[in-house]
């Protein structure tokens, strides 16, 4: 059997969601280590005045590329910008562009899609279902295809405990819900969302389910492969440790725990964290389409690009080892401390939520206001809050997910394709690999230089002392207040003081006795 390299050697790639992080990362990974593929077609839309040329060269001349441009400067040269808007009809191709797609594609990698779980369902249902739609239609003219890669999402079908690497029949027929919002106003689309997507969390969850379906059930001439990661996270490996570039799902929660902004949070400790390398689900998708091009499978391949069965991670020792690492390597201008207390009672987490969130930042912007500043702290806790009722879903509970077709690809692959495109996550280390990310927010996110290290320590420090000043005079209050001025409590007090004295004193004669 040829190797992943080989295969793609002279092929012809068409590529969606370039400018994503999952897309650029796969771009990165393609060039580099299957340096003989012919070319790849982006797909990109105009943004915000950049034309879609400028927008790719903005994405490889990136840090991401760093590597790729030591080992291969021409590489530009492969990457071909195509105009294109998934959400218009036909993909607002134009002629002479749509004639060289059908001409030369070879593999599709279809990564685009709209991942802000707010989202509402038209936009959704547009971008993660209509538009898939619209590419395999595409897909199906085009003339020397092998196959089509689609990137789902493990949680599509969440509303199973159990879930297995096959497509499930959809929650609603999607011809018919397109059908349906064609005539529907918003009003009426918002009222109706919260039942269709039922057990569901998000509409991001609800489209990906329907998406799966059209890719079966429209490509069901085509050579079709399915990827569903998890969480996504930072780079494990390739091109470098602890690669990210955006605030999305754990990463803005790790950053704000660094800067001690969010202290609490709506989890179970023991939940599945199953979070995935980004370079993990590159590899698999990049390998998943090499196995279907080399072999043609008679069905549909789908690979739960998952670790939580193969190498278990809570959210309990996630919270540890972020809150360790940036306490080692603090963020630039901390707000607080970090610290972070999980929780999954309703009432100690809203009591965590108005003594550790909301009363510092209310106290923050007053201090602000006093000085002549704008306040901003308590619209920052209002986003993060946000941010958290959309992830507590995930973080709440956890899934067991078959990854037989994983096992079995890694399997298929060479010594060597194994070690390059490696999917292997029983290697992860994950005390190693929370560190890298962490380092990652506050390298490439952040953009902090690591030389700034011994000034955010000192800040550490400052902010540690102001809390111990803090609890002193805290401590003194109470006393004035209430113990100074009730015989009983000092009765109470003095009891409880001396009881801590005499415990000291008997361990103190017991250590002394040892010796």
């Amino acid at each position: 059997m040829v190797s992943i390299p080989e295969y793609y050697e002279g092929k012809n790639v068409l590529l969606t969601g370039a400018t994503g992080f999952l897309g650029k990362v796969l771009l990165e990974k393609l060039l580099r280590s299957c340096p003989k593929v012919n070319s790849v077609y982006v797909l990109v839309r105009q943004k915000a005045g950049q034309t879609p040329q400028e927008r790719v060269e903005e994405v490889i001349s990136g840090k991401l590329f760093d590597r790729l441009r030591d080992e291969n400067p021409d590489f530009r040269e492969k990457v071909i910008a195509i105009n294109s808007e998934l959400t218009q009809p036909k993909l607002a191709l134009s002629e002479e562009d749509k004639e060289i797609i059908i001409d030369s594609i070879n593999i599709i990698f279809h990564c685009a899609a709209t991942v802000r779980f707010n989202e509402n369902l038209r936009d959704a249902v547009q971008l993660n279902v209509i538009a898939t739609r619209q590419l395999i239609l595409l897909a199906q003219q085009m003339k020397n295809l092998e196959v089509f890669m689609h990137v789902s999402t493990a949680y599509a079908y969440c509303n199973r405990k159990h879930i297995d690497e096959v497509v499930y029949p959809p929650p609603v027929d999607p011809k018919k819900l397109i059908d349906s919002l064609e005539w529907m106003d918003d009003g009426l689309v918002n009222d109706i969302t919260p039942k269709l997507i039922g057990d569901r969390p998000n509409t991001y969850i609800y489209t990906k389910a329907l998406a799966e379906y059209v890719v079966q059930q429209e490509g069901a001439k085509l050579n079709v492969a399915i990827v569903r990661p998890s969480i996504v996270g930072a780079s494990w490996k390739e091109p470098f440790p602890g690669w990210i570039d955006n605030f999305n799902g754990p990463s803005g929660l790790f950053i704000a725990a660094g800067k001690g902004i969010l202290r609490t949070m709506r989890a179970s400790n023991n939940a599945l964290a199953d979070l995935v390398p980004v370079d993990v689900v590159v590899n698999t998708s990049l390998a998943a389409a090499w196995y279907s091009g080399v072999n043609r499978p008679r069905n549909i391949m789908v690979y739960n690009c998952t670790t939580g069965s193969t190498n278990p991670f809570h959210w309990g020792e996630v919270e540890y080892h972020v809150i360790s690492t940036f306490k080692r390597n603090p963020l630039e201008q901390a707000f607080r401390r970090p610290n972070v207390n999980l929780t999954s009672n309703h009432l100690l987490y809203h009591y965590w939520i108005a003594v550790s969130h909301k009363a510092p930042a209310f106290l923050y912007d007053i201090y602000l206001r006093m000085t002549g500043r704008s306040p901003r702290m308590m619209k920052t806790i209002t986003r993060l809050h946000k941010a958290m009722v959309f992830l507590e879903y995930f973080t709440s509970n956890s899934w067991v997910w078959n990854t037989d077709n994983v096992n079995m690809l890694m399997n298929q692959l060479n010594p060597e394709d194994k070690k390059t495109f490696n999917i292997d996550v029983r290697q992860l280390h994950w005390a190693e690999y929370i560190e890298n990310y962490c380092m990652g927010t506050k390298k490439y996110v952040l953009n902090e230089e690591m030389s700034g290290l011994p000034a955010a320590r000192k800040h550490l420090n400052k902010l540690r002392n102001i809390r111990y000043g803090f609890n002193t005079i805290l401590v003194i209050l109470i006393w004035r207040i209430f113990i100074a001025r009730s015989q009983m409590a000092r009765n109470i007090w003095y009891f409880v003081v001396s009881l801590c004295y005499k415990f000291l004193s008997y361990f103190r004669a017991s250590s002394t006795m040892r010796y």
